[in-house]
């Protein structure tokens, strides 16, 4: 029996990649998003097929509502063998400038909306022994710019909450596993996907790392980014252990060369502080 997909946030970006990816690849998907009204289309194409469904799921509903969502997809394709977190938008701005609603809302889908829809899934799939949480994070969870302290603030949230959450269930056959992307052509730098908060004049000259950085953001040639078809064939692979992930154990997946890249200088940084710190660290024993 081919494996079965539940993936949030299906109705662009990596969401959309992915699912097309796995219906052509013969695996059951059930697509999700929290307006499918909006993407008749897209639902046509999908529902058509005998292996694909289009279920209306909003990540920052109640658990209650989830859970109903949930259970109608179990219940499609008789179980569920991957979760794939992917419902995520981005903020971006100074720091001490974004509003405390509008950080809150961005951990409610990024952060909270993979939570609840991890530990409704949970269950079921400890009945079976069986399954693998897929979250999206993001190059910004290993290399936090300026701009993006409240976005990469709910990635590493997300990706701390994935490696406690997989030494938890390992033993009842649950995996997880994080995914990091880097660049790639999909919509995540469009305003549907991305909010900014216009900085003030602290951070605005020309000298400021946040002026600078959204700078660059407003002048991205897209054309230059990884494929989206080409990392959901890595994410599928990665997940069923088939290609370039066979017999891979590991927790985190960076997708693209320039997050490869950011990620292992930053982990570098890091390996440097720690040394430079270690006779700090134990001179307190």
């Amino acid at each position: 029996m081919a494996p079965s997909w539940l993936i949030t946030g299906s109705s662009s970006g990596f969401g959309l990649a992915l699912v097309r990816y796995l219906l052509a690849q013969g695996h059951s998907v059930i697509a999700t998003s929290r307006n499918p009204s909006k993407t008749p289309d897209l639902i046509e194409e999908v529902a058509s097929k005998p292996n694909g469904a289009w279920l209306a799921l909003d990540v920052v509903a109640s658990k209650a509502d989830i859970d109903k969502v949930i259970y109608e997809a179990w219940a499609k394709f008789d179980g569920i063998d991957f979760l794939v977190n992917n419902a995520g938008y981005s903020i971006l701005g100074a720091a001490e400038e974004i509003p405390e609603h509008q950080a809150k809302d961005q951990f409610e889908v990024n952060f909270w909306g993979a939570v609840r829809a991890t530990q409704s899934i949970l269950p079921l799939m400890r009945s079976r022994r069986s399954g693998t949480i897929i979250n999206i994070s993001s190059v910004a969870g290993g290399d936090p710019l300026p701009t993006c302290a409240i976005y990469a603030a709910s990635k590493v949230a997300l990706e701390a909450w994935t490696e406690s959450l997989s030494h938890e269930v390992r033993h009842l056959g649950i995996r997880g596993i994080v995914i990091q992307p880097g660049a790639f052509r999909t919509n995540f730098f469009s305003s549907s996907a991305m909010q900014i908060v216009t900085p003030s004049q602290a951070y605005a000259g020309e000298s400021s790392p946040v002026a600078q950085t959204l700078g660059k953001f407003g002048s991205i040639d897209a054309s230059n980014f990884s494929d989206p078809i080409k990392a959901a064939e890595r994410i599928v692979e990665v997940g069923t252990e088939t290609g370039f992930g066979e017999g891979l154990k590991v927790l985190r997946v960076p997708l693209g060369p320039d997050c490869y890249r950011r990620v292992f200088e930053n982990h570098g940084k890091r390996e440097a502080d720690l040394e430079a710190t270690k006779s700090i660290a134990t001179s307190t024993s």
